[in-house]
């Protein structure tokens, strides 16, 4: 008697991956600074501080301010930037184009969908729930979900687990070095976002690379057969 294999599971880092959050990200960085009395930032210099939690971003941007951030303290600063980030995370970010036609192809190949970021998971939910996406996935693990997280391969081994998953079965699509390094931590096919914010030399590990988000499901059907 032939059993049945267990559902695939696609699953996603958020932002610069599913998301185009930078504009948000920054926004908040800068009234971060603001707040402190500290000179602005450009968008595009918040780019590769993206990726390792929101206590690395504000860590990059005091330390971006040079002496003028010197006794400020990270652990307030952080708090601050997430008190302010929550409520304003959908003011400015959207779905990359091409990514609701990509859930919906896999939801159609028979694929189970859940993200996997480095973003404490009440914003990640938050987000997804406001930007209509919360549907597609039957679970979010968030920066704060375990008591590690991304480069971690617990961290994705964990939200496979809370999606009812198989990592014999599943896929990750992200964009920053640490997506890789879990995924392969993790033995995990990775799909490089080139999409994203990451910088080129961070696709090194990537089982595949993809130009764009709409390639996503066809390059998953290929690496997890039906």
């Amino acid at each position: 008697m032939m059993t049945s294999l267990p559902s695939r599971l696609a699953v996603f880092d958020m932002d610069g991956t599913l998301i185009d959050s930078l504009p948000d990200l920054a926004a908040s960085a800068n009234r971060l600074l603001a707040h402190y009395g500290l000179p602005s930032i450009a968008t595009e210099q918040v780019r590769p501080m993206v990726g390792d939690g929101v206590a690395a971003l504000v860590s990059r941007l005091l330390v971006h301010a040079g002496s003028a951030a010197t006794g400020i303290d990270a652990e307030q600063a952080t708090a601050w930037y997430m008190a302010d980030y929550t409520p304003h995370s959908t003011d400015l970010s959207r779905p990359f184009p091409g990514t609701i036609g990509m859930l919906e192809d896999l939801h159609a190949t028979g694929w189970h969908m859940a993200v996997c970021t480095n973003k404490p998971v009440a914003a990640a939910r938050h987000i997804l729930r406001v930007l209509d996406l919360e549907k597609w996935f039957v679970a979010v693990g968030g920066g704060d979900s375990f008591s590690v997280r991304k480069p971690d391969p617990r961290h994705l081994l964990g939200t496979i687990a809370m999606a009812q998953g198989n990592p014999h079965r599943a896929v990750m699509t992200g964009d920053h070095h640490n997506d890789m390094a879990t995924a392969i931590g993790a033995h995990v096919p990775a799909i490089f976002a080139r999409w994203g914010y990451g910088r080129p030399e961070m696709e090194a590990g990537a089982t595949v690379g993809a130009d764009s988000i709409s390639e996503v499901a066809h390059l998953a059907n290929e690496l997890v057969p039906a």
